[in-house]
């Protein structure tokens, strides 16, 4: 827990952070200051794009779509290994940056550049896949004497959205699929992390990305709007809230979108469960980064024969965890991104007492650091569980049948993940068919992800799948040709 307030005379000078528009890193003009939530102090310093900038991006990336779109794709599979290499390389400097920005734990950050990692090389043997088919045209008889082909062609100009909560590996993931499919990129990242992201970008240009395959602009929601809004951009990739989603939807138009927005996932414990390892792995995966993940665990439904039990070890679970600098590499939770997150789910947690909740522990902050707290029986429709908390918060709350606790779980506006702790290969099916999710975690909490393995949800957590594989798919469009009169087949040739 937080055994003192003392904050760290900061020794790291702050980051001056520039735009890359067209080619080059411009760094004077307006700046807006990014204060760490865990040092209290400025740690960065980001240039800010105004209207011009917007103009000039826009046309070096109409002009530059061309350009990496007749990049082979073997040339940008190098490029994305070689990131992957210096991914690994700088892996404790960006997870630092992601310290001094968002008060994310060193482990948490060091984590998170190994999925970078991971996700430029899978980028890399995604690039060497993308391919075409030959069509079955002359199995009908119009299409006799005649031969069809498609392949994948580029999207062409690729807008990324990206969040605070994992600024490193969800850039990595727009960028790089982005560029693995042949588009150039305009990156709007989010001004709680603009030196981390700007460290992702210089790497991979360091890596060999052409100058021309990404743009860099920091701005607020007005300038996002605009690029949204851009007749270059093709499309867009967003991580974010739900209302903004729906904002980025507007802005867009008719426009390809990959949303992946929020969650307020649930993790059921059945009574033949392990309460011991399913209590240790939701205490450890529903504050890392301080439970700002939209698959963080939020709700667990515990089968009331297990749920006083369930509740005490979690509770000492979460107790264990050490709580306070997160430049320290003990640190199990760090800050969340500001007072304003940390006093959202204090408020929260006290309106669930006053309506018959029970804090096991926690419930207090210290400015944007919250002690990990366990809130136990809240009402159905308590914030808690009713909306994302997206901080370090659990509730738990017991059940007594399967399928009544499915519907229960679906009641919530958003789908993203679920988990569920059972052996009983029955519930395991009627769970992966019943829950409106887009992915179930089997003996495992909500909060797992493989970054190759398709991850997005349903209603109001957004559509498209977030995996290099699946991104491509939404990055690139399917262009076919036809021959008439050409045909590997002979017969009766079709008819007009």
């Amino acid at each position: 827990m937080l055994d003192s307030p003392a904050r760290p005379r900061l020794q790291d000078p702050v980051r001056e952070v520039g735009c890359l528009v067209a080619g080059e890193w411009i760094t004077a003009g307006e700046q807006s200051e990014r204060t760490g939530p865990w040092v209290r102090a400025v740690v960065s310093r980001a240039r800010q794009a105004d209207h011009a900038d917007i103009d000039v991006a826009r046309e070096y990336a109409r002009r530059a779509a061309g350009t990496v779109a007749r990049l082979a794709p073997a040339a940008r599979a190098a490029v994305l290994e070689r990131a992957a290499a210096l991914a690994g390389e700088r892996r404790s400097e960006v997870a630092r940056l992601l310290a001094l920005e968002l008060g994310k734990p060193l482990k948490d950050g060091l984590g998170e550049m190994d999925r970078v990692a991971d996700t430029f090389a899978v980028s890399a043997a995604e690039a060497r896949q993308i391919n075409g088919e030959v069509l079955p045209v002359a199995g009908w008889a119009r299409g006799v004497g005649n031969t069809a082909f498609t392949y994948r062609a580029p999207a062409g100009v690729a807008l990324a959205i990206t969040p605070f909560n994992a600024p490193a590996n969800l850039l990595a993931h727009k960028l790089a699929a982005s560029f693995a499919a042949g588009n150039t990129t305009i990156v709007k990242p989010p001004p709680q992390a603009p030196a981390a992201s700007a460290a992702l970008v210089s790497l991979l240009l360091e890596a060999g990305m052409p100058p021309e395959a990404v743009q860099l602009l920091h701005g607020d929601a007005e300038m996002g709007a605009r690029l949204c809004a851009a007749p270059e951009v093709a499309v867009i990739s967003f991580t974010g809230g739900a209302d903004t989603g729906a904002a980025v939807a507007r802005a867009a138009g008719a426009k390809r979108l990959v949303l992946e927005l929020g969650g307020n996932a649930a993790t059921i414990v059945c009574e033949d469960a392990d309460i011991d390892h399913a209590a240790k792995v939701c205490a450890r995966t529903g504050y890392s980064n301080s439970g700002q993940s939209c698959i963080s665990v939020q709700r667990v439904y515990v089968h009331r024969s297990r749920y006083e039990r369930f509740v005490a070890a979690l509770t000492d679970a979460v107790r264990a965890l050490r709580l306070g600098d997160p430049l320290d590499a003990a640190t199990d939770v760090g800050s969340m991104v500001d007072d304003a997150a940390a006093e959202r789910v204090v408020r929260w947690t006290a309106e669930a007492v006053a309506a018959g909740a029970t804090v096991t522990t926690g419930g207090q902050r210290d400015g944007a650091t919250v002690v990990p707290t366990v809130v136990a029986a809240p009402p159905a429709d308590a914030a808690v569980v009713r909306e994302e908390v997206f901080g370090a918060l659990v509730s738990v709350l017991p059940y007594d049948d399967f399928d009544a606790v499915l519907a229960t779980c679906n009641e919530s506006r958003y789908g993203l993940q679920a988990g569920l702790f059972t052996s009983d290969i029955h519930r395991i099916v009627t769970a992966w068919r019943d829950l409106q999710v887009g992915g179930l975690v089997v003996n495992g909490s909500s909060n797992f992800r493989l970054d190759h393995v398709p991850f997005g949800g349903v209603k109001d957590s957004g559509f498209g799948r977030e995996s290099p594989r699946f991104m491509i798919e939404d990055y690139t469009v399917v262009k076919t040709l036809m021959l008439r009169g050409i045909s590997l087949w002979t017969g009766q040739e079709g008819q007009e």
